[in-house]
């Protein structure tokens, strides 16, 4: 996915990078495990072996939408795979003091930078063609707003299916449920990679007292090149350690998705610096028994990313009312189709 322009110095300018959070296996086996947590009788039907393959495929879909190189796409897709909590304290704000509402944030981000330009350099217009580059990321917000599509998708299923809907509206209704699942999966997967929740999503920039890499290889490295060194991802190893998907506590309030999406995200965050002292250690280089040892680290955040996301589809599932409208109309249909057959 396409990473905002990062700013490391006045002097030096600005880079781009093309970042994605795990490559397609990785994201696949994120989607796989969270369906391990699923109980049988999720959604009310069937999660047959067809519709789960197709959970898991989707979980590339918002990288493979960059490959399409048009702008309108890049602007609205690449900033919601992350999000730099360093740039919060520019705006005046904390994780818990982000807003609920997505143009909210946008709407701080512009008044920051029109009433303090000196805080933020230049950007270079040459650079920033999807005009991206004031941003510091949507992903907690792309996640609850996924999170809600998918309740939507509940909603009409559990209407469709009480309230005499044809075998051809719940099939749809369903099919609409497996593709939110999956592509939802590819948000909260980027979540738990640590490099896409900070400034330093490519190698440690500005001030750097632990002499960390500044190598522009290590977050492709970290996303996959690292797991390809050491034998691909074994998702039925990593099943095991996935427990039953559990409804989250405070879903039903209005904000309260979106606050355990930012604090799933911050607790990342706290791993960016593990993750390069690994790196510094030489446990991540995927050669003798030292280079494996960083290993279980990637694993676990595999793990996290699993579990957060059959948590969010399970709680989707139990939040989700009654479509009251669409209730009406189905109600409305078969009274008048009662009504044609006497």
């Amino acid at each position: 996915m396409y990473k905002k322009l990062l700013t490391i110095a006045a002097v030096l300018g600005a880079l781009t990078f093309n970042a994605g959070a795990w490559d397609y296996e990785g994201h696949h086996a994120i989607n796989e495990l969270a369906l391990a947590s699923l109980p049988a009788d999720f959604g009310g039907f069937t999660l047959k072996p067809a519709m789960k393959n197709r959970i898991a495929f989707l979980a590339g879909e918002p990288d493979r939408w960059r490959n399409v190189g048009d702008l309108p796409l890049k602007h609205s897709n690449g900033p919601d795979h992350y999000i730099d909590l360093e740039d919060l304290k520019l705006y005046g704000l904390t994780p818990e003091t982000l807003p609920l509402m997505r143009y909210d944030f946008v709407a701080v981000i512009a008044r920051e930078r029109a009433a303090h330009p000196d805080k933020f350099p230049p950007i270079d217009p040459a650079k920033d063609a999807d005009h991206t580059r004031e941003l510091s990321g949507f992903l907690p917000w792309a996640i609850t707003e996924n999170y809600e599509k998918l309740k939507s998708c509940f909603s009409y299923l559990k209407t469709f299916q009480k309230y005499g809907g044809t075998p051809e509206e719940i099939a749809n209704a369903q099919a609409n449920v497996v593709y939110v699942m999956g592509v939802m999966g590819h948000f909260v997967g980027d979540g738990s990679q640590p490099l896409h929740t900070t400034m330093h999503f490519n190698g440690w920039v500005g001030n750097n007292p632990h002499g960390y890499t500044t190598s522009l290889k290590f977050h492709p490295w970290i996303d996959g090149g690292y797991f390809h060194q050491t034998g691909g991802i074994d998702v039925g190893k990593l099943v095991g350690k996935i427990h039953p998907a559990e409804r989250i506590k405070n879903a039903g309030q209005p904000d309260g998705m979106f606050r355990d999406a930012v604090s799933y995200i911050v607790e990342q965050n706290k791993l960016v610096g593990p993750l390069y002292e690994l790196e510094k250690e030489g446990k991540l280089t995927g050669e003798g028994d030292k280079g494996l040892e960083g290993r279980p680290f990637l694993d676990g955040q595999l793990v996290k990313a699993g579990q957060m996301l059959g948590d969010i589809w399970y709680t989707a599932w139990l939040e989700a009312p009654e479509d009251q409208y669409l209730q009406r109309s189905l109600q409305e249909r078969n009274a008048a189709s009662s009504a044609a057959g006497k």
